[in-house]
C-alpha cells in the first residue's frame, strides 16, 4: 500500500519535473566484457518492439560478435569520430540526437571523455543534456571507473583507470542494473580475444576479476540499501528492513572505548555492513583530561573505520537504555555492541540494569557484548592470521581416504548456479542462453528438467537443446512427474540443465530434495547449470521470513553455494521485475493483482534485492580469501572462533541455529549446538523437537550435542563448563522471556549465562516480532 502522506510543494514539483525529462538506466558490471552493451542493447530491442523509438548513440569498442547480433534493425546515429593516441574514439552527436528526438538514446561508456574542444567535456553531460530535453537514456558504466571506487580498485589490482565520473553520479539514475558474470565465463570470454589480438590485459586476471566484481556487487547493494530507507522512511517503516547490517558500538570515554569501536569495525566489515558510535555525555560536567585523551582516540579510530560518532546528552543512568532502543529503531541498527555488565544482582536492582533494560525492552535488534578482557582469557582480540584452505604440512602425505576424495572432486561434474532475488528475473532464461551457448561449441547439453512457467520468451530460448523426458509416477489417481536422473545418468551428457533447485520431490521418490538428485549427477562426473532464488537458502530463512512475512518452506543446505564452482547473479530492478508481472510475463494475469500487493511489494523485492547482492558479494570475498590472504575487500578474520549456540525446546531455537551458522561461516569458525534436557524434557513432543533441531544442524553442518540435567537450574552450569571443554570464544543465545514470574520460579538461563559467562563474547539474538515498532 503507497503512502498517504501528504507531499510537500518541492516534492510536487520535483514529481512534475520528472514527468518532462527523460529516464536514465545504467548498466554497471565489474569490467569491460561482462556483457554490459549485450544486455542493453537487447533491452533497447525489446522496447523498439513494443513501439518505443530506440536509436543507437555510441557503442564502444571493440563488440563481441554475440553483442553485433542484438543490434537488429535499431537505427544508429553515426557518433563523432576522432583520434587519441592513436586509439579511435566516438563521440555522441548530440545535436542529431535532438534534432531526430528520439524516445530512448543507447550510448556506451558514461565515463567517457569527449574530444577536445567539445561543447562539453564529458559524456555525463552531453547525458544530462539529452535528459533534460526530454530523451530517455541507457548507458553502461564499470566499478572502477566511480571515483570513489578508483583508488580501491587500483591498489587491488594494480590497474589506473584515466576516466571516472563523480560518486553521485548515479543517484541521477532511474534504475541501476547490475550485470553480473562470473570470471570463469570472463576469462573464457577473454582467451579468444587474446587469441585474436594477441595482448593479455591485466586487469583480466583471476584474481582482479574477483575483486572488481565484488566491488561491483557490494556497490549495487549500497546503492538498493540507500532507496530501501527511502522507502521505508516514505512509508513510516523504522526498525532494521532484515536486508542489511547496522552496528551501533555503544561506549563512554574509557580506556575500553577504542577496543569496542575496532571490535565493531571488525563485526561490521565481516557482515558488510554500515557501523554507527554512540556515547552519553553529561554537557554539565566537563571531560577530564583522561577522557578527552579517549574522546580524540575513539573519534579518530570511528573516521578511520568510516564510521558515524554521535554524543548524546547523558539522559541519566535509568534511562540510557530506553536512549538506545530510540536511537536503534531511528536508524535501522540490527545489532548493539557493548561491554558485558559487571554489576551484582544488588546493583542491578537498586542501581539500574542498562543491559537488563535492554533485554526487556530491545525487540528485532541483537546484543553483542564483548569479552571482559579482565575476565579469564579475554586478551584473545588478535592472533595469527587464517590460512584456511592452504595444507598446513604440504609435505606430509595424503591418507587413502583423502586420496580417494580428492580424486571424487576430480571426478565430479562442474556445479554453475544462476541466483535471483525473486521468481522471474530471467534466471532459467539465462541458464537456457548459455546451454545454447555451449551446444553450439560442441559440447552436449541436455535438458533434465525445465519449468517455464508459460513464459513464451523462456520458451522460446529453449532452441536446439534436447530435452530429457520426465518420469512418470501415478498417486491417488493423479499423475505426477518429476526428473528423471536414472535417464539422465544413463545418457551421461556433458552438461544437464536443472531448474528449481529447491523443488520437494513427490512422495516416494528415491530422493527428498532436487538438490539431492543434482549431487548424485554431479558425482556421476556430468555438470549441471540450475537456478534457485535467494529466499531458499536455508540460513537466510529468518531474514526472509522478516522482510516479506512468509515463512519459506523449501530450502538449500547453504553448502550447495559452496560447493557450486561458479555462482552467476541475475540482476533485476523492482520496477522492472513489477513491469514484466502486469504484463503478464512470470504469473497468469488472474494472479498478478495478489502478487503486486503480497510477496512482490516493492518494499519486499527491494530488499530482497540487497540481500541476494549481499550474499553473493560475501560468497566472492570468501573464495577470495581463501586463495589470499589480502585478496579480500573485508581481509582475514585474524582471530581463531569457535561459536557455541545453546538451544532449548523453544520455537525461536531454529533462528538460534541459523544465527549460528552464519556467523561462524563469515568468521570460517567451529561451531557447536549444545541442548541441555532436564526433567521436563522427557516428553515425547519435546524429544520430536530435539530430533528436529539436531536435523537442522546437521543440514548446515554442525554438531549437535545434547546433555541431561536435573533442573532448569542446573543448565547454565553445564553449558558455560561445556563452552570451556570447546574452547569456545563467542555463545549465541536467545532473547530472555520477559515473564517475571517465570523468570522468578525457574531463574533466568540468560542471565545466569551471562554472569558465568563474561569471558566470552555473547551474542544474544533477538526475538522476531512483525511490525513492532517504537
Amino acid at each position: 500500500m503507497d503512502s498517504y502522506r501528504r507531499k510537500s510543494p518541492e516534492e510536487l514539483l520535483e514529481s512534475i519535473d520528472r514527468l518532462k525529462r527523460g529516464l536514465l538506466t545504467v548498466y554497471i558490471g565489474p569490467v569491460s566484457g561482462a556483457g554490459k552493451t549485450y544486455h542493453m542493447l537487447r533491452e533497447g530491442c525489446a522496447r523498439a518492439a513494443k513501439g518505443v523509438d530506440v536509436v543507437i548513440g555510441a557503442l564502444a569498442a571493440p563488440v563481441w560478435p554475440e553483442t553485433l547480433e542484438q543490434i537488429g534493425s535499431l537505427e544508429e546515429i553515426s557518433p563523432l569520430v576522432w583520434t587519441e593516441n592513436g586509439t579511435g574514439m566516438q563521440d555522441l552527436d548530440v545535436d542529431r540526437i535532438v534534432e531526430r528526438m528520439p524516445d530512448l538514446v543507447l550510448a556506451d561508456g558514461l565515463a567517457h571523455r569527449n574530444r577536445p574542444g567539445a561543447p562539453r567535456p564529458t559524456r555525463l553531460e552531453d547525458i544530462r543534456l539529452l535528459i533534460s530535453s526530454g530523451i530517455s537514456v541507457m548507458t553502461t558504466v564499470n566499478v572502477y571507473e566511480l571515483d570513489g571506487y578508483k583508488e580501491l580498485a587500483q591498489r587491488l589490482t594494480g590497474v589506473e583507470v584515466r576516466c571516472t565520473v563523480p560518486d553521485d553520479t548515479l543517484e541521477l539514475a532511474d534504475e541501476v542494473r547490475l550485470i553480473d558474470v562470473t570470471p570463469e565465463a570472463l576469462l573464457s570470454r577473454m582467451e579468444e580475444a587474446k587469441r585474436r589480438s594477441g595482448k593479455d590485459a591485466p586487469l583480466l586476471r583471476q584474481g582482479n576479476l574477483g575483486v572488481l566484481r565484488e566491488l561491483a556487487l557490494r556497490f549495487v547493494a549500497e546503492e538498493v540499501n540507500e532507496s530501501l530507507r527511502r522507502y521505508r522512511r516514505g512509508m513510516g517503516l523504522s526498525g532494521p528492513s532484515g536486508a542489511g547490517e547496522h552496528i551501533l558500538v555503544s561506549t563512554q570515554y574509557h580506556w575500553n572505548g577504542s577496543l569496542y569501536i575496532r571490535r565493531g569495525g571488525q563485526i561490521a566489515k565481516r557482515l558488510g555492513g554500515a557501523l554507527s558510535v554512540v556515547t552519553f555525555q553529561d554537557p554539565r560536567k566537563p571531560l577530564s583530561k583522561e577522557g578527552a585523551d579517549f574522546r580524540r582516540s575513539m573519534l579518530k579510530l570511528s573516521s578511520k573505520l568510516g564510521s558515524s560518532f554521535e554524543e548524546l546528552p547523558s539522559p541519566g543512568r535509568r534511562r540510557i537504555a530506553d536512549e538506545l532502543v530510540r536511537y536503534a529503531y531511528a536508524h535501522g541498527v540490527t545489532r548493539i555492541i557493548m561491554g558485558h555488565s559487571r554489576q551484582s544482582r544488588w546493583e542491578e536492582w537498586s542501581k539500574g540494569s542498562v543491559l537488563g533494560t535492554l533485554l526487556k525492552k530491545m525487540r528485532n535488534v541483537d546484543l553483542y557484548l564483548i569479552a571482559d578482557r579482565e575476565s579469564g582469557d579475554g586478551s584473545r582480540i588478535v592472533t595469527g592470521a587464517s590460512r584456511e584452505g592452504k595444507r598446513q604440512e604440504p609435505h606430509r602425505r595424503l591418507t587413502e581416504d583423502e586420496v580417494k576424495e580428492e580424486i571424487g572432486k576430480i571426478a565430479r561434474g562442474r556445479l554453475k548456479m544462476f541466483i535471483g532475488a525473486a521468481p522471474g528475473v530471467g534466471k532459467t532464461y539465462a541458464m537456457l542462453r548459455e546451454g545454447n551457448d555451449l551446444l553450439d561449441k560442441g559440447i552436449d547439453v541436455r535438458v533434465g528438467l525445465l519449468e517455464t512457467h508459460g513464459r513464451p520468451d523462456t520458451q522460446a530460448q529453449l532452441g536446439r537443446l534436447p530435452v530429457i523426458a520426465r518420469a512418470a509416477s501415478e498417486m491417488k489417481g493423479a499423475l505426477l512427474q518429476e526428473m528423471d536422473v536414472e535417464a539422465i545418468i544413463a545418457a551421461r551428457p556433458e552438461v544437464v540443465l536443472v531448474d528449481e533447485l529447491a523443488h520437494t520431490n513427490v512422495p516416494g521418490s528415491r530422493s527428498r530434495k532436487r538438490y539431492e538428485d543434482v549431487q548424485r549427477i554431479l558425482e556421476e562426473g556430468i555438470s549441471v547449470l540450475t537456478t534457485v532464488n535467494i529466499q531458499h537458502l536455508e540460513s537466510l530463512n529468518d531474514a526472509v521470513e522478516q522482510i516479506t512475512g512468509i515463512r519459506v518452506r523449501e530450502t538449500v543446505p547453504d553448502r550447495l553455494l559452496r560447493l557450486a564452482d561458479e555462482i552467476q547473479l541475475i540482476d533485476v530492478s523492482p520496477r522492472s521485475l513489477q513491469q514484466r508481472m502486469r504484463e503478464g510475463k512470470i504469473y497468469a494475469m488472474n494472479k498478478v493483482d495478489q502478487a503486486l500487493n503480497h510477496f512482490f511489494r516493492t518494499g519486499n523485492l527491494i530488499a530482497l534485492r540487497e540481500l541476494a547482492l549481499r550474499e553473493l558479494a560475501d560468497d566472492v570475498d570468501e573464495r577470495l580469501e581463501s586463495r589470499s590472504d589480502s585478496g579480500s575487500l573485508r581481509g582475514p578474520w585474524r582471530r581463531k572462533e569457535v561459536i557455541f549456540v545453546c538451544v532449548s525446546a523453544s520455537p525461536g531455537a531454529e533462528r538460534l541455529i541459523r544465527r549460528g551458522f552464519r556467523t561462524a561461516f563469515r568468521l570460517k569458525a567451529d561451531w557447536h549446538v549444545h541442548y541441555v534436557r532436564d526433567g521436563m524434557d522427557s516428553r515425547g513432543d519435546a524429544s520430536r523437537r530435539v530430533e528436529e533441531l539436531e536435523r537442522l544442524t546437521m543440514l548446515l553442518g554442525g554438531d549437535f550435542v545434547v546433555h541431561e540435567g536435573r533442573s532448569p537450574r542446573e543448565t547454565a552450569a553445564i553449558l558455560v563448563a561445556e563452552a570451556g571443554k570447546a574452547e569456545a570464544t563467542q555463545l549465541v543465545i536467545g532473547q530472555p522471556s520477559p515473564s517475571f514470574s517465570k523468570e522468578w520460579r525457574n531463574g533466568s538461563l540468560v542471565r545466569s549465562l551471562l554472569r558465568a559467562a563474561r569471558h566470552l563474547d555473547v551474542l544474544i539474538v533477538a526475538d522476531y516480532e512483525p511490525g513492532h515498532a517504537l
